[in-house]
């Protein structure tokens, strides 16, 4: 029973973080595509888009990839201790796989906090084009990671 809930709250975390990494690039296009509109517009709409930005990653982006992790690990001594399973658990391929796919979310979650700091300051060079170009990133990861776990692949 425990590792139900466990697994339902990892997903539900998993949920959550999501959400905020396919929004937030779109709040960076929608920003970046202020600089060629006129003043005080521009000033007025780039103060709300980076504060609906620091909100969505202190609140929702951040909080929800700490409980995603905490959760995933917790189900993993489940795994390994609950179950008896042991740490080879982690080498099996479609856990492996499910690994690397978190490690590359919480990479463009990184890279997406880091962008974050570089648009309050006004450093970014991205435009509104390379957010869109890139929005899907999470989503196409998310794809490999849950089908990895709900098919549990194996080599040969």
């Amino acid at each position: 029973m425990t590792f139900e809930i466990v697994r339902g709250l990892h997903i539900l975390a998993a949920i959550a973080w999501m959400a905020g990494m396919l929004f937030l690039p779109r709040l960076y296009a929608y920003d970046a595509e202020q600089a060629g509109k006129a003043e005080p517009l521009r000033s007025e709409m780039q103060g709300l888009l980076r504060e609906w930005q620091r909100r969505l990653l202190r609140i929702i982006i951040n909080p929800a990839m700490t409980a995603t992790w905490v959760f995933g690990v917790w189900m993993i001594l489940i795994h390994v201790y609950g179950f008896g399973e042991g740490w080879g658990f982690l080498a099996r391929p479609w856990m492996a796989t499910k690994l690397l796919a978190v490690v590359a979310l919480s990479g463009w979650h990184g890279f997406l906090a880091g962008e974050f700091k570089r648009i309050q300051a006004g450093t970014s060079t991205r435009s509104g084009r390379f957010w869109r170009m890139t929005n899907e990133i999470p989503f196409a990861i998310a794809v490999v990671a849950v089908l990895s776990v709900t098919t549990e692949w194996t080599l040969g």
